[in-house]
């Protein structure tokens, strides 16, 4: 059976957002969750042979084949893109295209960009994965940006992440508008769903999240037994608790990366090489706290105490 989802994200000057699992995308099969994903590679794409103003349809091919070629070229990861060639097709068509282009979508006033899927719904695998970007926005493909035009090379890296299964971080922090508008503060991931102001690039280079999803989702042969895990339980007052971030940080590196408990039971698991020091997240009086949980060294795989956690809530202010 089919099915498709639609995923709008690199959201600018949104309103409130609720609280998403982080880094995979999955559909209840039965009494299992199954993994969106692409079962062979390499995944094919099209190009629309639109462009839009100051970008032609060569530059969307371009940009979108740098954006690749970032995900791609991650080591530990085992998944490849492949450029198909142009079509006069459409994003967001059924046609078995996989279809990345422009559409002028004026009714999605604060959407940059949305991902969408077709997928087989009893085995989780992506059968068809279209791209748009949206030409009510201006865009940009210059090397250093451009003031007042949205990066494409930034959006076009996050959209892929979705392309490729991955979905929202919330490794990153916003101020709020009076309009319940948004400006990004400082992100550390690309699948991040708030975009950087017109004119940044800033998006253009994966982080350790990102890293740590793409390489969880296609694993390079050996990932999985030469890196360790950490994984746990978030309750309150007894019981776990579904969709609470916990966050790991690597000391020596600086790296950040994140994740959710995405089951009644609240359990969580970071998986990665590193030394990473575990942190939960909760807010007291408009004040973020943080508390470490757990040293895990490389390659080494711990359990936490399924008491450790048991706050909910994360820094990021969501509205």
């Amino acid at each position: 059976m089919r099915s498709s989802v639609a995923a709008c994200i690199a959201l600018i000057l949104l309103g409130p957002i609720p609280a998403r699992a982080c880094m995979k995308f999955g559909v209840q099969v039965g009494n299992r969750q199954v993994e969106l994903k692409w079962a062979q590679s390499p995944v094919r794409y099209f190009v629309s042979d639109r462009g839009a103003p100051g970008v032609s349809a060569n530059d969307l091919q371009g940009v979108v084949s740098r954006a690749f070629t970032k995900w791609q070229d991650v080591a530990t990861a085992s998944v490849t893109y492949q450029f198909a060639g142009f079509t006069a097709a459409l994003p967001l068509d059924e046609d078995g295209l996989s279809t990345i282009g422009f559409a002028p979508r004026p009714d999605l006033d604060r959407v940059l960009a949305a991902t969408n899927f077709l997928f087989d719904t009893t085995t989780g695998e992506l059968l068809e994965s279209d791209i748009f970007f949206n030409t009510t926005f201006s865009w940009s493909v210059a090397q250093s940006g451009e003031a007042g035009r949205y990066d494409l090379e930034s959006i076009a890296l996050h959209e892929e992440g979705h392309f490729s299964g991955l979905g929202h971080s919330a490794l990153g922090e916003t101020e709020v508008f009076a309009d319940s508008g948004r400006r990004v503060i400082g992100a550390e991931a690309v699948m991040f769903p708030i975009a950087f102001s017109a004119g940044s690039i800033v998006g253009r280079t994966l982080r350790a999240d990102d890293i740590a999803g793409i390489s969880d989702l296609y694993p390079e042969s050996g990932f999985n037994t030469s890196t360790g895990s950490v994984s746990g339980t978030v309750t309150k007052n007894g019981r776990g608790v579904f969709g609470a971030h916990v966050a790991a940080f690597n000391p020596k590196t600086g790296e950040l990366v994140g994740n959710f408990s995405l089951n009644d039971e609240g359990r969580f698991r970071h998986r990665g090489p590193g030394a990473w020091t575990v942190r939960h997240q909760s807010r007291a009086a408009g004040r973020c706290r943080s508390r470490e949980l757990l040293r895990v060294g490389p390659a080494g795989r711990r359990q936490l105490s399924r008491h450790v956690i048991r706050s909910t809530r994360r820094c990021a202010e969501w509205g």
